[in-house]
């Protein structure tokens, strides 16, 4: 537990540090192909921002608020009651929408990701996903917790 908690405070302090307020967030269970939330450090990272008054949209392609039933509904509600107000199932429009993307889970693909990002984002990439998904721009890429 107390390292799970120090991958979230390095999140938080590398968003925070960048005085950008505008975060997409691309994965929000614990890991891609799962709804479940009840183990994402993800959750923790966007309440934490979400605290800190970071404006956030979540993606994940596995996470649909109607979807989701008991125990893990009961958690992300009790966590973060207005969650399905975060939540879009528009890939492009989260991506490009934010100043930082934060990559929680390997759900996204970078193909995709490389022809939404632009050169004034950065991408926060909790996950190692992979650098080439970044476009060939100056969009600052950077890794944390790998």
């Amino acid at each position: 537990m107390p390292s799970n908690a120090e991958h979230v405070n390095r999140a938080v302090d590398a968003v925070l540090h960048t005085n950008k307020r505008k975060i997409s967030l691309l994965g929000l269970s614990f890991k891609a192909g799962t709804d479940d939330l009840r183990e994402s450090l993800q959750v923790q990272l966007v309440k934490r921002l979400l605290g800190e008054g970071c404006q956030v949209r979540i993606w994940d392609q596995d996470v649909s608020f109607g979807q989701l039933a008991s125990s893990n509904r009961q958690y992300i509600e009790d966590v973060i009651p207005h969650i399905g107000s975060l939540l879009s199932a528009d890939l492009e429009q989260v991506v490009r929408s934010a100043e930082i993307v934060i990559l929680g889970n390997k759900s996204a693909k970078r193909e995709q990701l490389a022809q939404y990002l632009n050169s004034g984002q950065i991408v926060l990439d909790l996950v190692n996903l992979d650098r080439s998904c970044r476009p060939d721009t100056s969009a600052a890429y950077q890794g944390t917790c790998w």
